[in-house]
């Protein structure tokens, strides 16, 4: 186990956060075009500093659940709210291949390309084929179950991690994953330092 080094930051107004996060994955209606442009403009502006002032610099949550989440699916994977490539390169050397999608577009601009292909899009509407996708990776990112479900193919597996657990701004518990995403999973979840991760594995069809 990966035990939590002290001074953890505790993000102002993540409560409020968390309810959105919440609402959002269980009511799709609740992610309007309206909703989607200020997430988008809101990123575009903290894209310039988010290395230096808002990421936490700790990933071992994430080299956590790659190592101990079980076996990793041969294929594609999907980084949604990718971000500024932060988590690519644990990535890119655990899967084969690894497209990085986000809604802004400054956020994109600051990733790694060399990596993985960037691709500026909303995770509700996301412009794949249906079961094309081997893993979904979330790092403190909004949960789309419609569109997870839509492209995730059978026996793939979704990764949910948040780098501050449940401390984080868009937090959610393993139970209410699964239950916004509907139909039949396993799971095995963990917390590391400061972080929590969850790998949900999709079932076969018998």
């Amino acid at each position: 186990m990966i035990t939590a080094p002290p001074g953890k930051p505790m993000p102002e107004g993540a409560a409020e956060l968390r309810r959105l996060a919440r609402q959002i994955a269980t009511d799709p209606s609740a992610w309007t075009p309206e909703l989607a442009s200020l997430v988008a403009g809101l990123f575009e502006q903290l894209a310039p500093a988010w290395d230096t002032e808002h990421a936490t610099g700790r990933l071992d949550f994430l080299a956590d659940a790659l190592a101990r989440g079980g076996p990793l699916p041969c294929g594609i994977c999907l980084e949604l709210g990718s971000g500024t490539g932060q988590h690519t390169p644990h990535l890119a050397d655990a899967f084969d291949h690894v497209i990085a999608v986000d809604l802004a577009r400054k956020m994109l601009r600051r990733a790694p390309a060399h990596l993985a292909p960037r691709l500026q899009a909303d995770a509700a509407r996301l412009p794949l084929a249906a079961g094309s996708i081997a893993a979904v990776v979330l790092v403190d990112a909004l949960l789309f179950p419609a569109e997870i479900t839509r492209v995730l193919a059978v026996g793939g597996v979704l990764i949910w991690a948040n780098q501050l657990g449940a401390d984080g701004p868009l937090f959610l518990d393993t139970p209410t994953v699964i239950g916004a995403l509907g139909g039949a999973w396993s799971a095995v979840q963990a917390e590391a330092g400061w972080g929590s991760w969850a790998v949900l594995r999709r079932a076969r069809t018998p």
